[in-house]
C-alpha cells in the first residue's frame, strides 16, 4: 500500500508541479543567498533575473546575491571516462563545498544539480542513488551551517537529443520533487514547466529549441527557470510575464538595473571561484577578492541610484 501511494505520488507529480510552486518566504533576517550548480548557474542568467525582479519590487532589501556555480560540476561525484577527451574529470561539490561555506557564510542556498549527474548515459539505478546521496549530503551539511535550502529541479534535456538521458532528469526531477513531501524540502520545479513549454512550442514549430545543444538554455529558457524561482518565491503576478523584457517593463529603469546587476553578479563570480579555489581548468580567473568586493561596491551605488 506504501509503495503504491509512492508510485501514485510520482506520477501526479509532474503535472501538479506545473499548476502550483510552493511558496517560500525570504526571511526577514536574510543577509546573503548563495547558488551552487553547473555551468548552466554559473551562466548565471536567471541568477541575474531572478535578483533584478526582486530588487525593482523590494528596493529597501539588502540582499546580496552570490553566484559560485561551476561549469561540469556534479553532486553526485560522478564522472565519463574520457569527459573532455580526456582533458580533466568532472568536478565534485564535494572537494569545494566546506570552503564555499566557510568563506562565504551563506544565510539561503539555492541548489540546482541534475543535469550533468547522470553523465549522459541511459537511467541507471546506481548512478541515480549516487545522485540521491549527494543531495542528501548536501542538505545535510547546508542544516549544519544553519542556514535554509531550496532545492531547484533540474533544467529539461531536450529530448530531441537524446530521449534516454531526457528521461532521466524526469526522473530526478520526480525524485527531488517527492523530497517536499517525504521530508518538508522546499522545492521548486523548472523542469516540468520547461518540458511542457517546450513540448507545446514544438507542437506549433517542429524547428523549436530552447538550448542548441539540448543542454545549456538561451535567453527564454534561462526567463522560465527564473519565472518558476520567482513563482516559487511568492511573485505570483510573474505567470503573466511571457518573457523577461515584460517583467522588467513593468519598473521604472528595468533593463539598466537588469545589466548593473549582471556586471556585478559576473564579477562576484569569478573573484569568488578563484578565491574559494577549485578542480574546473580553463575558467577565467577572478580579480582579488577586495578588488572586485570595491568595483562591486561602486555598482551597487549605481543601482541604488537607480531603484530609487
Amino acid at each position: 500500500m506504501i509503495r503504491f501511494a509512492f508510485v501514485f505520488l510520482l506520477f501526479i507529480l509532474p503535472s501538479f508541479s506545473v499548476l502550483s510552486q510552493a511558496n517560500y518566504e525570504i526571511p526577514a533576517d536574510t543577509q546573503r543567498i548563495v547558488f551552487l550548480g553547473n555551468s548552466i548557474t554559473y551562466s548565471g542568467q536567471y541568477i541575474s533575473y531572478v535578483e533584478t525582479y526582486y530588487r525593482l519590487k523590494y528596493p529597501d532589501r539588502e540582499l546580496e546575491w552570490v553566484n559560485v556555480g561551476l561549469p561540469s560540476e556534479t553532486v553526485s561525484g560522478l564522472s565519463e571516462e574520457n569527459h573532455a577527451n580526456g582533458a580533466f574529470p568532472r568536478p565534485d561539490l564535494h572537494e569545494r563545498l566546506d570552503r564555499v561555506f566557510e568563506q562565504l557564510k551563506p544565510d539561503l542556498v539555492f541548489v540546482n544539480y541534475g543535469m550533468n549527474d547522470g553523465i549522459y548515459l541511459p537511467l541507471d539505478e546506481g548512478r541515480f542513488q549516487k545522485y540521491k546521496d549527494g543531495i542528501n549530503w548536501l542538505d545535510e551539511k547546508i542544516n549544519e551551517i544553519g542556514a535554509e535550502a531550496i532545492f531547484v529541479t533540474p533544467p529539461v534535456y531536450d529530448p530531441v537529443k537524446g530521449p534516454a538521458y531526457a528521461n532521466v532528469l524526469n526522473n530526478y526531477s520526480d525524485w527531488l520533487l517527492s523530497k517536499r513531501y517525504t521530508d518538508g524540502w522546499n522545492v521548486i520545479d523548472i523542469h516540468w514547466p520547461m518540458l511542457n513549454y517546450l513540448e507545446d512550442q514544438r507542437d506549433l514549430d517542429s524547428t523549436f529549441y530552447l538550448a542548441k545543444d539540448g543542454i545549456h538554455p538561451g535567453e527564454m529558457g534561462h526567463w522560465l527557470m527564473a519565472k518558476e524561482i520567482l513563482l516559487g518565491l511568492g511573485q505570483s503576478e510573474v505567470k503573466n510575464y511571457a518573457y523577461i523584457d515584460e517583467a522588467l517593463a513593468s519598473f521604472p529603469n528595468g533593463q539598466e538595473v537588469l545589466g548593473l546587476v549582471a556586471k556585478r553578479q559576473a564579477l562576484l563570480r569569478d573573484a569568488w571561484l578563484t578565491a574559494i579555489g577549485h578542480l574546473r581548468p580553463g575558467l577565467a580567473e577572478g580579480i582579488p577578492l577586495k578588488e572586485a568586493e570595491d568595483k562591486a561596491i561602486e555598482i551597487e551605488k549605481q543601482i541604488r541610484e537607480l531603484l530609487r
